[in-house]
């Protein structure tokens, strides 16, 4: 993989939180901001902008799974300003709303440890 590439990845994966323009980042890399897109998306088979999306979306999941942030604050957290278009890619990626997702995940682990709990109660004493 291009040098390059690799480095706006890293600069994605690093700065999902912050505005990220490729006419600022494209001449940091000694090219134009579409000769940079070009050439990310020929090694990922995907845009710069996508790839940022995806790596906001699933920053978000991780908020959502490991703090009580409400949705707002995830989304400010992220980089993302607009919260239609943050819902919508959330659920377009996730297949549900952040709200729901967060429901979810929490349901899963109540049943999880549920489980665990019934198991262990289960298991005869040793005598």
């Amino acid at each position: 993989m291009d040098p390059r590439v690799i480095e706006l990845i890293e600069v994605i994966d690093g700065g999902f939180g912050q505005a990220l323009s490729m006419n600022e980042l494209a001449p940091r890399l000694g090219l134009s901001a579409s000769r940079l897109s070009h050439m990310f998306k020929a090694e990922t088979g995907t845009s710069p902008g996508h790839y940022l999306k995806i790596v906001r979306i699933h920053k978000a999941q991780e908020l959502l799974e490991t703090t009580h942030l409400s949705v707002k604050e995830i989304m400010v957290r992220v980089g993302v300003n607009d919260q239609s278009h943050f819902v919508r890619d959330f659920k377009n990626v996730c297949g549900c709303t952040p709200a729901r997702y967060r429901m979810r995940y929490l349901a899963e682990r109540f049943v999880n440890r549920e489980e665990v709990r019934g198991e262990v109660a289960a298991e005869p004493a040793n005598k």
